[in-house]
């Protein structure tokens, strides 16, 4: 008879793992999932079709991997939070399709009871980075080398952040975002703009993010007075808001850039500008 615990299925017998390899019996392999030597996959984790698992990873229990994932050597994903709420509760690492996790990447599950840890569809997370507990990783984003993320950290979709970028705790980053290398950020960085320096300034729009993104350049250019407003004009965030409302023409970039600052006003995080 069947289990009714749907973590307890067999893994499926198109998978190839290493005889090296520590697979739990409650972890849930799809089909042609490939695991090398050393790796270990705790109790109740399930790893979608396709994926590849090198060698010397290890998947800690309640963690979740699409389809198609490449998860390269020394990868340490579910690992339990580097935080002193955490009590044991059960809690989830949760990694979409297509996710690239490179060399001794780290991302913890999250603290909090039926809480997650989110990295969406599409994303790549390179060597030697780190994602805190709580964090939501949206989907094609790009996290280089050495990146260090607080817990409940926020990066939305396509965002991309250089080498060794540290990420205070709570902070939002915006879609299509661009952070220089060797930047430290302990405020939310602003959707569509390109941020570096010390303290962190948003030095002009993402013009390269925003043209792979096919963004046409009739809303670049509105993106680009918005940007004046806000960074170079001297008024305050809420004068460059009004001013933002009453002067360009509404379009979704727009919208979302003035629902992102009003969100970041709400939370108390401040914006680097």
């Amino acid at each position: 008879m069947a289990s009714a615990d749907p973590l307890a299925r067999r893994r499926d017998a198109a998978c190839q793992i290493h005889p090296t390899a520590v697979v739990s019996p409650r972890a849930a392999l799809g089909s042609g999932v490939r695991v090398e030597a050393y790796a270990v996959i705790r109790d109740h984790v399930v790893v979608g079709d396709g994926t590849w698992i090198g060698p010397h990873v290890v998947i800690e229990e309640w963690t979740s991997l699409g389809r198609d994932c490449r998860v390269h050597p020394g990868a340490v994903l579910g690992g339990v939070p580097q935080d002193r709420h955490f009590r044991g509760e059960r809690s989830y690492l949760r990694i979409g399709d297509r996710v690239v996790l490179r060399e001794y990447v780290s991302v913890s599950r999250a603290t909090g009871e039926e809480a997650a840890t989110v990295v969406g569809d599409d994303t790549q997370i390179l060597a030697y980075s780190h994602a805190g507990h709580n964090c939501q990783i949206g989907r094609a984003v790009l996290i280089t080398n050495g990146c260090q993320l607080g817990g409940h950290v926020v990066v939305e979709d396509r965002a991309v952040l250089g080498g060794m970028v540290g990420v205070l705790q709570f902070v939002h980053i915006g879609t299509l975002a661009m952070v220089g290398g060797l930047t430290r950020i302990v405020q939310d960085i602003l959707p569509y703009m390109l941020v570096s320096g010390s303290p962190p300034r948003a030095v002009s729009v993402n013009r390269v993010g925003l043209e792979r993104a096919g963004v046409p350049g009739e809303t670049q250019e509105k993106l680009r007075r918005a940007h004046r407003l806000l960074v170079r004009s001297g008024l305050d965030v809420s004068r460059a808001v009004a001013r933002i409302q009453a002067e360009i023409p509404p379009c979704p970039e727009i919208e979302h850039l003035l629902a992102f600052i009003r969100g970041s006003q709400s939370r108390g995080t401040g914006i680097a500008r």
